[in-house]
């Protein structure tokens, strides 16, 4: 399939700085309403990926998520969420972004454009045949994150993707390669914006997919979910309530920050 990059199509929508307030807003919601429609076709593809991320955690394996620019914060925004909500390891999914922890907050020129550096962060963290490593890159060109999936699999080591071209380069290096097309964006070129959304609902499933699948979570509750605010403290009281048969609140309070989880308590 020859190469072409949707995502620099230009935007049916024309003279933007013409429209009105609500004319912008419209747009860019009917454009987004398309989004998870995308996604859904790719389901199988999201499924083999996750089965082969549950397989190698249940041997001590670990999820890296690599990209750069809103590719790559969306992948620690996803792997930062993991260890509250499911009371999973902070090691367990780990984040890797182009230009290091500076790039979360502001751009870090040209770090995306070194096809060695991805490999290199990778190694930091002593990676391994045990691990899976997602590369994200909407454009699906990024040499950062080609790179490090080149080296992966060149390590043994199992690769998916996330982009937003069909047949793109980092697609190519991916074991298990997904592609959402979301057709131009609203501002042409601006992958914040579709592509960054369906970077987010494939990044949710995987994650959460793949910790119900280990067992973190029980019915439709997040019971190992860590208690680091008061309004967990007090979802997981009313969990520990409604799964235990407690009627108190305090006495269930008091037993939750006892074991520290709900899953715990319960057990107790």
């Amino acid at each position: 399939m020859l190469f072409e990059k949707v995502t620099e199509h230009s935007s049916p929508y024309r003279h933007l700085e013409k429209m009105s307030v609500s004319e912008i807003l419209t747009s860019i919601n009917k454009e987004d309403k398309t989004v998870p429609g995308e996604v859904e076709k790719i389901i199988p593809q999201i499924a083999v990926l996750v089965q082969a991320i549950v397989d190698k955690m249940i041997m001590g394996g670990r999820l890296f998520y690599i990209g750069a620019g809103t590719s790559g914060r969306l992948g620690i925004v996803d792997a930062s969420e993991c260890p509250p909500s499911f009371g999973v390891p902070p090691g367990l999914v780990v984040g890797v972004i182009a230009g290091g922890n500076k790039a979360i907050l502001e751009a870090v020129e040209f770090a995306e454009d070194d096809f060695n550096q991805g490999w290199k962060d990778l190694q930091l963290y002593n990676i391994s045949t045990n691990d899976v490593v997602i590369g994200i890159a909407a454009s699906g060109t990024t040499p950062y994150v080609i790179g490090a999936l080149k080296k992966c699999r060149e390590n043994g080591i199992i690769t998916g993707s996330i982009s937003g071209n069909p047949a793109s380069p980092v697609s190519a290096e991916a074991d298990h390669p997904i592609e959402v097309i979301v057709s131009p964006e609203f501002v042409t070129g601006s992958t914040r914006m579709k592509n960054g959304t369906a970077q987010k609902l494939v990044l949710n499933m995987i994650s959460t997919a793949v910790m119900i699948q280990l067992g973190r979570v029980e019915d439709n509750v997040m019971v190992n979910m860590q208690l680091t605010n008061e309004k967990l403290v007090d979802r997981g009281v009313k969990m520990l309530m409604e799964k235990s048969g407690i009627s108190d609140y305090d006495n269930a309070k008091r037993l939750l920050l006892l074991h520290k989880s709900v899953k715990k308590a319960m057990e107790k």
